[in-house]
């Protein structure tokens, strides 16, 4: 047997070296080596002769005090020299000794290859420009966008907290190829085509949190505070959080089920009244009705409350679609155009709101007219809001002939414009319509 063996043996043999022994083995743990001191309280007599046996000292406090490297120069003078402290302590033990900074390196190394694992993952399933790929990159670097709740789950289960991560990846993927058409998902169908579960994403899971974080990277904000902002978040990324949230506000819109007219909707357009349609609302429904087959569409709801106000002495059907088209908006504008009625779209005059309507153009054609957004219109509507590099190449791929002349404009002049500066033409517009078809 080796002396280090030997010796830590002895040592194990009487209790009165346990606490020294525990206390020891902390101080190489933070140190590597014999360093640091030693402070014992209402230490036992025993304890005291022991351990002053090795140190050459008597004590008589019940509080003793002394330094590991006078420990280790004491037992060098016993029959078992000479001899390894870190040895000996792992013998006692029966454990390989490393320091707390050595096992953190040796931790942080590990997750960083299961991070780096991920991104290569990411990079073979999709390109370096993939919004997944990027994800992973920015959470390493800047240890955002779900670091902290990735590690944590790592530290229950690295293989769950490897499929969480590709499954928020893979959502990630999903909502970049969707971008491009606008199309929405309910959050359930979207938990369940990438999971098979319609509650993985739920709020509050930590599936749901990791795919908020994500998205936060993928539109540079923030991670949302309460439920109205985290509903808005997965809005504006292309998911409906439930059949409530997506909506349409409507005016003179008649809905027809298998059973004829729905009564409700026929009763708020007899009344002249706006009401609002949800994506539950259109469950069952198979066409629609327009008043002279034309409808207006603005983008704006203080833009489509006043011009009711001064509108309902007028036969007309208006809907507003609150910004980006949303799936209730995206379910009702086919029903439209196949009901033979023909859009008028309008809506803000800048790069989001010409992104709107050319990809509505670009998606039903001359169908869609679109309405006051004209280079013209965008001069009598400037705001004093400044447009930004990122606003100025959202221009770069517009195809509408008329919004690619606005869109020129709009870069020249690097201002915004809104649909509020264009009330009384869009009011007058709507009101020469109507004397029109009378």
């Amino acid at each position: 047997m080796c002396s280090n063996r030997e010796c830590a043996e002895y040592f194990k043999s009487l209790n009165e070296y346990q606490r020294c022994f525990q206390e020891l083995r902390k101080k190489w743990k933070s140190y590597g080596k014999a360093a640091g001191h030693i402070t014992l309280k209402e230490t036992s007599a025993a304890e005291r002769r022991a351990i002053g046996g090795i140190l050459g000292k008597i004590f008589y406090d019940e509080t003793i005090r002394f330094s590991f490297a006078e420990f280790e120069q004491g037992l060098q003078k016993t029959r078992y020299a000479p001899v390894d402290m870190r040895e000996v302590l792992e013998a006692y033990f029966g454990e390989k000794l490393s320091t707390n900074q050595g096992q953190r390196e040796e931790e942080q190394k590990k997750k960083s290859g299961f991070l780096n694992r991920l991104g290569q993952f990411f990079l073979e399933q999709a390109d370096s420009e993939s919004m997944a790929f990027l994800w992973m990159q920015g959470l390493i670097a800047e240890k955002k966008y779900g670091y902290q709740l990735l590690i944590k789950e790592y530290g229950k289960d690295r293989d769950q907290a490897e499929m969480l991560a590709k499954n928020v990846g893979a959502a990630l993927l999903k909502l970049e190829r969707a971008k491009a058409t606008e199309d929405e998902s309910p959050l359930a169908v979207f938990a369940a085509e990438i999971s098979g579960n319609p509650h993985y994403f739920d709020r509050g899971t930590s599936a749901g949190q990791l795919l908020v974080h994500a998205v936060c990277f993928l539109k540079k904000t923030e991670f949302p505070q309460n439920a109205h902002q985290w509903r808005e978040l997965l809005l504006g990324a292309g998911i409906a959080p439930d059949n409530v949230s997506s909506m349409v506000h409507a005016y003179g819109l008649r809905l027809r089920t298998e059973n004829g007219w729905h009564p409700a909707y026929d009763a708020f357009c007899r009344l002249r009244e706006p009401y609002v349609i949800t994506m539950e609302n259109l469950r069952g429904i198979t066409g629609v009705e327009a008043a002279e087959d034309r409808v207006y569409v603005v983008e704006n709801e203080m833009v489509f409350s006043y011009l009711l106000d001064h509108l309902k002495d007028k036969n007309l059907t208006m809907l507003c679609t609150s910004g980006q088209l949303r799936a209730a908006a995206q379910e009702l504008i086919p029903l439209v155009l196949d009901a033979g009625a023909r859009i008028y779209y309008s809506g803000d005059i800048d790069p989001d709101g010409i992104g709107i309507a050319d990809r509505l153009w670009q998606k039903y054609g001359d169908r869609i007219h679109i309405w006051r957004m004209s280079p013209d219109d965008y001069e009598n509507s400037l705001s004093g809001e400044d447009l930004g590099t990122a606003g100025a190449s959202k221009l770069e791929h517009v195809r509408n002939p008329l919004l690619r002349k606005t869109a020129e404009r709009i870069k020249e002049k690097q201002a915004a414009a809104y649909q509020e500066n264009l009330l009384e033409d869009l009011l007058s517009d709507i009101r020469f319509d109507a004397a029109g078809i009378e």
